[in-house]
């Protein structure tokens, strides 16, 4: 039962951190549009979409009945924005006028699986790696 409660807790957890970023993208998607690759077509509109995914996957975590949908989405998600994150970290771009140095872009790249792992596992997709071995 353990397992169970820090499914839920993860749940939680995803869905305000998805929730918060959401309306963060939203407000001030310029503010992403430096890291956004250059063969990303539209990429205002791409970030605003990106904004109203972030939210919808976050509520449908929190819904049962959407719960499985709204995880592979959420993981389909982080998949795709992570050529903006190698963007980020490799051309050294300035976000708020900052460049953030690899202190912080190599555990983000390095945390990326784990963040399409969460998003799965809290939604109940996986249980790896806390599957009880077959008796």
């Amino acid at each position: 039962m353990a397992v169970e409660t820090a499914r839920k807790f993860a749940r939680a957890v995803l869905a305000l951190a998805y929730f918060a970023v959401g309306v963060v993208h939203l407000k001030s998607p310029e503010g992403f549009l430096p890291i956004m690759p250059d063969w990303v077509p539209f990429p205002r509109d791409v970030v605003l979409a990106t904004g109203v995914a972030e939210i919808a996957g976050a509520i449908g975590l929190l819904i049962p009945r959407l719960r499985v949908a709204a995880a592979w989405g959420l993981a389909a998600y982080a998949v795709c924005v992570f050529p903006a994150n190698i963007k980020h970290a490799l051309e050294g771009v300035a976000i708020g006028g900052e460049v953030l140095g690899w202190g912080y872009h190599g555990p983000r790249l390095l945390a990326q699986p784990m963040i399409v792992w969460g998003a799965l596992w809290a939604g109940g997709i996986t249980d790896w790696p806390f599957r009880r071995g077959r008796g």
